[in-house]
């Protein structure tokens, strides 16, 4: 078989299984919803409010996939995985996963998505720390991002509220100073008094509801570029706060703060720290930073920053 023909065929029996397996979803769930409503008519509810446990009825079966291959030519389960691994993650659990125990163990297995990752050249940092869990660890690759809003000032302060705005107040310039491995055009610069901003991040909004923060609690990797005129002295300060529903810490990260003189090198300089094992509770994380120069110069000779970012990933 050809590669063209070998990749029509793959593609109708992805196109099949997957019509085939919502289907089977969907018939399983008016099931159990009739047989849910007919526990409630025959036996009522208990005091406590909830229905008697039925669950055993629902529970994926081997038979399944037996009516499944009814309609579609029996294929090797080889070939069901690699049609698995065509179809977009998320389908894969809600959908497919569902369908039958056989299936159920397939897209369950750690070489199902250590698979899908190598494929997807999604890997991690340390080659020699195997991920305990591959589909969280998936997961939380393919969803990683900068939940900072404009963190290079490319788009002045946007998204970013100014706590304190001191001297001359906060500006933007252009950055003639390479960075180590980034390309960044600009930066925001303070004054001869201290200046700080800030962002709150909504961690339901960005996609990280309550459970997952408490059940995983997942790293959340802080990263903030600094540098200060060769020819002023300047301070560099920076808090980062993990807080509950009330807005109340969790966990502080909050380091000494950085101090240069005056006829330095010039060069940027990157401070990190990662959250782990911070408990459950945490909905928001409140980033503030800045500074201001040492030396009471009128204009914009204090700390300079750009490029922040934080990040929930995986394990690293």
């Amino acid at each position: 078989m050809c590669n063209r023909s070998r990749y029509r065929w793959l593609e109708e029996r992805r196109l099949t299984y997957l019509t085939k397996a919502k289907s089977m979803v969907l018939a399983r769930r008016s099931r159990r919803d009739f047989k849910c409503h007919i526990t409630k008519t025959r036996m009522g509810l208990s005091q406590s409010g909830h229905i008697h446990d039925t669950s055993r009825d629902f529970e994926p079966r081997s038979d399944s996939c037996t009516v499944l291959q009814a309609d579609v030519p029996d294929v090797p389960l080889a070939v069901v995985e690699e049609i698995l691994l065509n179809l977009p993650a998320h389908q894969v659990v809600r959908v497919c996963r569902l369908v039958c125990r056989e299936w159920k163990e397939l897209v369950d297995s750690a070489s199902h998505w250590r698979e899908r990752c190598r494929r997807e050249e999604i890997q991690p940092c340390d080659a020699s720390r195997t991920p305990e869990d591959w589909r969280l660890f998936y997961f939380l690759a393919k969803k990683r991002r900068n939940l900072l809003k404009n963190p290079r000032a490319e788009d002045e302060f946007n998204g970013w509220t100014i706590v304190q705005n001191g001297g001359d107040y906060w500006t933007v310039e252009d950055n003639s100073t390479e960075i180590p491995n980034h390309t960044v055009p600009k930066y925001f610069v303070t004054s001869y008094h201290l200046c700080l901003k800030q962002q709150l991040i909504d961690l339901k909004k960005e996609g990280y509801n309550a459970a997952f923060m408490d059940q995983v609690q997942p790293h959340i990797k802080i990263s903030d570029w600094y540098a200060p005129r060769c020819d002023c002295g300047s301070e560099y300060q920076i808090c980062v706060e993990l807080l509950d529903q009330k807005k109340k810490p969790i966990s502080t990260f909050e380091p000494e703060k950085v101090f240069f003189q005056q006829w330095n090198d010039q060069q940027w300089c990157e401070m990190t720290h990662v959250f782990k094992d911070y408990g459950p509770g945490v909905r928001f994380i409140c980033f503030t930073h800045g500074g201001k120069d040492t030396q009471f110069w009128a204009g914009w000779y204090g700390i300079r920053v750009t490029n922040s970012s934080v990040e929930i990933c995986p394990v690293e």
